[in-house]
Order: structure tokens, then C-alpha cells, then sequence
């Protein structure tokens, strides 16, 4: 029986080059007018029983090529549990993936994927609960809802958004866990960070790259997350929509969440090299990396991006965009795409548990520095009625 491989269904991307009954070349589809590629995502059936060789021979050509060296894909039987394919290797541009599928089809994907249907079940029955709003910030070019859900009625202003990058689907996996939490009326943690703070929270900002299958960017091949200096309607009506609603309601504390495709670790970049960079901001951000690091094992402050010095900052990011325009406190949290290697999980990886897992911990962290957040807010204010 012939391999039958497929990818025309939401989030799916894959090309066939050429097949027979045991193996198959592929390469990875480029998102929509772009030059990035690194996300893939399809479906095998035919090969049950039988031992298959699936080559992506264009990952040489990747967005981030460092990304494929220790790296396994994943494989899934239902699409809910997603293990690790111990035989991937990467060789001369060729990351090569055996399997013997125990039935027919069978899933395979870069990161375990977050549809856009999971995404819509998932505002959905959130926004059905006691104490949630549902808003559509606005529309993406595909015509698609930028959702928000906003929870708690405190004073401190908490945004969290993921997504600006596809392809990371670990971020909307951290944002379920998120909710969960938030939601939960018997989570002691939850009821102080509902009384204390008001969260808005954007679960997915590209939805038109994810349901296209893109790694990096929305429908007109334009990175979200270098827009934020200038968003327009034309190009990135996303980051637009959003950045008017936090002009409405500035945040206090912003995250926004992605993944990493090299860096075998979790960790948090800041803000450093803006132009109005202050010590209550720096102390902030690091006594939440502090507290989050010894709150979760998962977590560590080592390994990272490279800092900005002062006034070098690519103030078109979000991070570097929000802590200049609102003197607030903003990071940006990386997960790995591989795995946590400090911490490794052989069956599983970097997984969506552990995102949820690790969401958990972060709100923890967030209510184990509100008296700061508090004071901070308190002295920002007394400031500008001075200046005022």
C-alpha cells in the first residue's frame, strides 16, 4: 500500500517531493510571502506496521537552522497525546524521521499543534464562565477575531499575549494553562490575583498564520513582532488592534509568550536597551525572573539572549515598544522547542503539560511580587502628578 501524506487541513504544512511504499522526501512550505519556513505539520496513513523513513530536505534553508541539531519531532495517534520520534536525526541539511506507525493515520508535527478549532473551544468555554469578558478587539486580514478575555477587577493592569509567532504553538499551550488557573474559584493564588489585578489576555494574535500553517508570520508574510513601532491596517491590523486596546487600558505588567527553536531552555528577555529605561523597571523584571526561577525548576536566568546595551533596544518589538511607550514592566518568555535539556523529558519533550505547568508557576510568580507591582504603580503615579 502507498504512503498517503497529507497537509490540507488547519495548521498542516508539508510539500511531497517524491514517495514510495516506505519513505518519503518532503520540504517544509514557505509562509505566504515570506522568506521563513520552519514549521511543519501532516498526516500519514498507509504505512502501518511498517518502517518509514520521512525526509524534510529543505531544513538547511530554515529560518533558524540551529534549531534542527538534537531536535525530535513529534508524533501523535489521537492528536491529544504527542510523543517524541526518538529516531530523528539532522544530517546535511536533511532532518530524517523513522517511525513504525502503529495504526493508520498517524500525526507529525514540529511542536504539538494548537488549532485554530482548539483555540475557538478554548475562548469559548472560557468566556462562558462566571467573571470572564469576551471582546474582538478586531479583525486580522483574514478576517479573523483578534480575541480577548479579560479576568479579575483589581487596579494592576496584567496583559499576556502569545502567538505573534505561529509556528509556537507552546505559547497558546502556556496561555491554556494560564486560564486554567485564573479560572479556578478554589486556586487560593487565583481569587488574590483576580482581586488584586485586571487581566487582559490575547490568547492567539496571528490567527491567520496559524491556521495557514506559517512558522513566523501573518497572511502578507509581515512578523507581528516587529511591527509594534508602526503597526498599520495594510500590513499588521493585529498588533494595531491590540496596541489601541492597551492605549485604552495601559498595562502595568505585559508578557508576551513565545518559543525558542535553538535554545534548549525557558527563559525571559527584557527590555534593557530602551531609551527611557529606568531602575524600577530593571528591578521588576528581575525580581520576577528571580522569584519565577526558584518557584519552578523549569525555569533558569543563564542561558538567553544576548542584552541590548542602553538605547540599542529594537523598539520594534512588543517588549521593548510597551516598557517605553507605558513605563511598565514587559518580558518576553521563551520555551524550547526541544526540551528543557536541564530537566529532560526522553517520551515527551518540552510538552504541553509543561507549558501549562509552567504558565502556573509564572502567575504564581506574578502574586509573589504584587506588593512591588503595587508600590511601583503608586510611585509611577506620584510622578507624574509631579511632572504634571
Amino acid at each position: 500500500m502507498s504512503l498517503i501524506i497529507s497537509s490540507s487541513f488547519d495548521a498542516g504544512n508539508i510539500r511531497v517531493v517524491r514517495q514510495d511504499d516506505t519513505s518519503a522526501d518532503l520540504e517544509i512550505v514557505h509562509d505566504h510571502m515570506s522568506d521563513f519556513y520552519q514549521w511543519f505539520y501532516f498526516r500519514v496513513a498507509g504505512g502501518a506496521g511498517r518502517e518509514l523513513t520521512l525526509r524534510l530536505t529543505n531544513c538547511a534553508g530554515a529560518a533558524y537552522p540551529n534549531g534542527w541539531p538534537d531536535y525530535k519531532a513529534v508524533m501523535s495517534l489521537d492528536r491529544e497525546e504527542w510523543v517524541r520520534v526518538s529516531e530523528t536525526s539532522f544530517a546535511n541539511g536533511t532532518l530524517a524521521i523513522k517511525l513504525t506507525p502503529p495504526q493508520d493515520p498517524v500525526w507529525i508535527a514540529y511542536f504539538a499543534p494548537y488549532s485554530m478549532e482548539r483555540h475557538h473551544d478554548l475562548v469559548t468555554q472560557t468566556a462562558a464562565l462566571d467573571g470572564v469578558d469576551y471582546r474582538s478587539l478586531g479583525k486580522s486580514l483574514d478576517g479573523q477575531d483578534i480575541d480577548c478575555l479579560t479576568i479579575g477587577e483589581g487596579a494592576l493592569s496584567v496583559w499576556l499575549y502569545a502567538r505573534q509567532h505561529p509556528g509556537e504553538t507552546m505559547a497558546e499551550w502556556w496561555v491554556e494553562g494560564a486560564l486554567e488557573k485564573l479560572t479556578d474559584e478554589d486556586d487560593p493564588i487565583a481569587r488574590v490575583l483576580r482581586k488584586e489585578c485586571t487581566f487582559r489576555i490575547v490568547p492567539n494574535m496571528n490567527p491567520d498564520g496559524s491556521r495557514r500553517g506559517h512558522l513566523r508570520t501573518n497572511a502578507v508574510g509581515v512578523n507581528l513582532n516587529r511591527e509594534w513601532h508602526a503597526p498599520s491596517a495594510e500590513k499588521s491590523p493585529e498588533v494595531l488592534s491590540v496596541r489601541n486596546a492597551m492605549d485604552q487600558n495601559p498595562p502595568d505588567f505585559a508578557m508576551d509568550v513565545h518559543g525558542d527553536e535553538a535554545i534548549p531552555a525557558n527563559f525571559l528577555a527584557g527590555f534593557e536597551g530602551i531609551p527611557s529605561h529606568t531602575d524600577r523597571q530593571q528591578k521588576l523584571f528581575e525580581l520576577f525572573g528571580e522569584t519565577l526561577e526558584r518557584l519552578s525548576p523549569d525555569f533558569q536566568r543563564s542561558k538567553g539572549y544576548e542584552v541590548a546595551a542602553r538605547g540599542q533596544a529594537n523598539m520594534s518589538m512588543s517588549t521593548t515598544q510597551l516598557a517605553e511607550r507605558y513605563g511598565c514592566v514587559s518580558m518576553t518568555l521563551e520555551m524550547p522547542f526541544k526540551d528543557n535539556f536541564d530537566l529532560p523529558d526522553e517520551v515527551y519533550g518540552w510538552s504541553p503539560q509543561r507549558s501549562k505547568y509552567l504558565a502556573y508557576s509564572c502567575l504564581d510568580a506574578l502574586h509573589a511580587i504584587l506588593p512591588e507591582l503595587k508600590a511601583a504603580k503608586t510611585q509611577k503615579k506620584t510622578r507624574e502628578k509631579v511632572e504634571a
